[in-house]
């Protein structure tokens, strides 16, 4: 069966092509910086290895990385299928919807629930709808399935998950910690459980989105995102944590409910401290050249980073791993280093030789740490594969 993936992050877009059950990567496709004049676009093929890479294309919206995927598919040079109508279903990372949770078909009540939804996931879910209803224009008989973001966290113990609110909003609204990044923290559980690590695992996806996950006995325990997107670490572009009385307090000071938004959803995260880019790559290297302003938000980002962490540790009672994860978790050896160092409490240490020239999976800690680092390349994807090609067998 031929399932087509399609993961959208904030400010990121990637496509696999399987061949299931044998999860067989057909091709790939990363799009990132959507949204800029100035986006990257790589387009493999996995057999013939023939490519397709651009660092300057204009990527005004997903649509149009949507359709650059597309035309590579089915090209005479770089295509693996001759027509789309080969594909038999499409997976999709889903992230919240009103009423629904785990592996589901992508019907109208689905997607009301998701639009029901726009205020806590604006970017996210107006993304994914946006991508779900182009692809139902053009494979509209095609199965679509969602798997959802929260799915991993419902095992999140209440006592970690209940807001000191008045208890009947949790009742009545449903208010309480939702958690993300379900299908990255859960394909990092898996890879624990294939290695025989169960006990007590942080993971540290760090991207244009970025998330840290307490992990205890293969199952989520807790997480630093809450009920929406808008909370925990700082994003590429979103606050992250605030307190809720700045939003009050800005109003009363005359700016109106939609640029409190577009301050805290579009315009704060680390385009907002560092004031020249949302890509920690930009404000790493203007921070090397004196950028203070960067150089600050950097330091912001990498406190976030350990105040978690440390409070995950006194949570599950200690810390057997630590994972980093995601584009920033994955590439960036000075925000590993700079948060590994910060957790040398714990006797936690890594080889710097190892930190700078790890290969895309394996292990950074020194000889002599207490606790264990992996890189782990996110691999969102062939979970959400998997989900979708046991949900269309189960439901065929």
């Amino acid at each position: 069966m031929l399932v087509l993936i399609s993961n959208v992050g904030s400010t990121s877009l990637k496509f696999k092509l399987y061949d299931m059950p044998s999860e067989l990567v057909l091709c790939e496709a990363k799009i990132e910086r959507i949204g800029s004049l100035n986006g990257i676009y790589h387009y493999k093929n996995s057999s013939s290895l023939k490519e397709h890479n651009e660092t300057e294309v204009a990527l005004e919206s997903y649509q149009t990385g949507i359709s650059l995927f597309l035309k590579d598919l089915v090209s005479e040079e770089l295509g693996v299928i001759k027509t789309i109508n080969e594909i038999e279903a499409i997976g999709f990372k889903t992230v919240i919807s009103k009423g629904f949770n785990g592996t589901v078909e992508l019907n109208d009540d689905v997607m009301k629930g998701m639009k029901d939804y726009l205020f806590i996931a604006p970017v996210h879910n107006a993304a994914y709808i946006s991508a779900i209803e182009q692809f139902k224009e053009i494979l509209g008989d095609t199965p679509m399935v969602g798997v959802f973001e929260t799915s991993f966290h419902r095992t999140i113990p209440l006592k970690n998950k209940l807001y000191p609110i008045p208890y009947e909003w949790y009742e009545k609204y449903g208010i309480a910690k939702n958690g993300f990044h379900g299908a990255s923290f859960t394909y990092i559980a898996n890879r624990a459980r294939r290695d025989g690590e169960y006990n007590r695992i942080i993971g540290c996806h760090l991207g244009g989105s970025s998330s840290i996950c307490a992990i205890k006995d293969g199952k989520s325990y807790d997480s630093s995102f809450g009920f929406s997107l808008q909370t925990g670490l700082p994003h590429a572009n979103r606050s992250g944590d605030c307190d809720p009385y700045i939003s009050l307090f800005l109003e009363n000071e005359g700016l109106s409910k939609e640029e409190i938004i577009e301050g805290l959803s579009h315009k704060g995260g680390l385009i907002g401290m560092s004031g020249i880019s949302n890509d920690l790559r930009e404000i790493e290297e203007a921070a090397n050249k004196g950028n203070e302003r960067c150089r600050l938000t950097i330091d912001v980002y990498v406190n976030d980073i350990v105040r978690f962490i440390g409070s995950f540790y006194a949570e599950m009672g200690g810390l057997d791993k630590l994972v980093f994860t995601g584009g920033i978790g994955e590439n960036s050896a000075m925000i590993r280093r700079e948060v590994c160092k910060a957790l040398s409490c714990f006797g936690l240490s890594i080889d710097e030789e190892l930190n700078n020239n790890v290969p895309k999976d394996g292990y950074i800690q020194s000889a002599d740490s207490k606790i264990k680092v992996q890189i782990i390349p996110a691999n969102e994807e062939l979970g959400i594969a998997i989900e979708t090609y046991n949900y269309i067998k189960a439901n065929a």
